[in-house]
């Protein structure tokens, strides 16, 4: 469960990137996070993973208030959330199984458990026969389907992507989606910061829309509508 409570956040240089915000997102949702460049779709994933600090408000996930997290307690948190990028970030001199079990070796899972888990993960994103090629030998899309197991290979129960379809084209980005809607099926709460309009009003999930800094709208219907 993810909730926002009367969250608002100004940087240094005087910029209110969020006012007010309130939100809540029940266990095992599918939301789309829309709007405009510059809009605070940004800053309220920074706020969720403690890499920012709201200025007023509160912030729960999984019922724990991350505004009152203790320096050693956040990397707990981010162990809770899965996280997916537009440039996929994939280490180039490890493998694909490389990749993918670091994130389990810097939290000091036991290599039974890796080598339990990578091979599971790899095949729900369809890259069990790729498990030994290097980043440099792969498309954008399976790189970006790495990066999907990658951020999955700890079980998190949120799983935040933010423009995962970026930098890919139509066809590779709907692949991509199956992935994250296979995730969302399996019980993974999905929050999603996209610009790509089509795949938005395709799936027809609850959307939030941001602008300049605000709720403009939230919809459990579906639609980009901006």
């Amino acid at each position: 469960m993810i909730e926002l409570v009367n969250v608002s956040k100004t940087f240094s240089d005087g910029h209110r990137a969020l006012s007010n915000i309130n939100i809540k997102i029940d266990n095992g949702e599918f939301v789309f996070l829309v709007g405009p460049s510059g809009a605070g779709k940004s800053t309220l994933i920074k706020l969720l993973l403690k890499e920012t600090e709201a200025d007023q408000g509160k912030i729960l996930i999984n019922d724990k208030d991350v505004t009152r997290l203790k320096r050693k307690e956040i990397p707990f948190l981010r162990r809770s959330i899965g996280v997916v990028f537009q440039d996929f970030r994939l280490l180039q001199e490890k493998t694909v199984y490389e990749n993918v079990a670091f994130a389990m070796e810097v939290i000091e899972a036991p290599a039974k458990d890796i080598r339990r888990q990578v091979p599971i993960v790899l095949s729900l994103v369809g890259l069990s026969k790729k498990s030994n090629l290097y980043p440099s030998q792969l498309s954008g899309g399976e790189q970006q389907r790495v990066s999907l197991a990658r951020a999955m290979v700890n079980g998190p129960s949120i799983l935040i992507a933010d423009e995962p379809t970026g930098n890919l084209d139509p066809d590779t980005s709907w692949e991509i989606m199956k992935s994250i809607n296979e995730i969302n099926r399996r019980g993974t709460t999905i929050l999603m910061a996209t610009h790509a309009k089509e795949i938005v009003n395709a799936m027809k999930k609850r959307v939030i829309a941001i602008e300049e800094g605000t709720i403009a709208r939230d919809d459990m219907k579906g639609g980009y509508g901006i």
